[in-house]
């Protein structure tokens, strides 16, 4: 894994909240939450739409209802990332429109690890 660039994603109040070393995303604690596809688009460990992944880098969908796309079928599941010593401050982000919703301020627990969150399925 270490021989991926590991990019810091914001939230909009500037705060590292996951990292992706793509097409993985991992949360502050290295643990998988989910994957980026080659056309931005963000999805959980259990396949599930979250939203995009902006140049800011944010994660952010649209606030009005959810965008229903098919479960993609995830890559085999990564080592946990190390995380970097250092982090970058984050960039200028323009302001949202009322429309999106940054996803890791206001919805995080769409981005759980493969053995917690509510949109699990329950186990036999």
């Amino acid at each position: 894994m270490s021989q991926h660039r590991i990019i810091p994603v914001y939230s909009s109040r500037g705060e590292v909240e996951v990292f992706l070393a793509f097409p993985y995303l991992f949360n502050r604690n290295g643990e998988w939450v989910g994957c980026v596809t080659p056309q931005r688009e963000v999805y959980s460990v259990l396949g599930n739409y979250v939203g995009s992944l902006t140049s800011d880098p944010r994660i952010v969908r649209p606030r009005s209802g959810d965008t229903i796309k098919p479960r993609l079928k995830m890559p085999p599941p990564p080592r946990r990332l190390t995380m970097p010593a250092t982090l970058p401050l984050a960039p200028l982000m323009s302001d949202l429109t009322h429309s999106m919703v940054d996803v890791l301020l206001e919805e995080p627990e769409r981005l759980h690890t493969i053995d917690s969150g509510e949109f699990r399925e329950d186990m036999d």
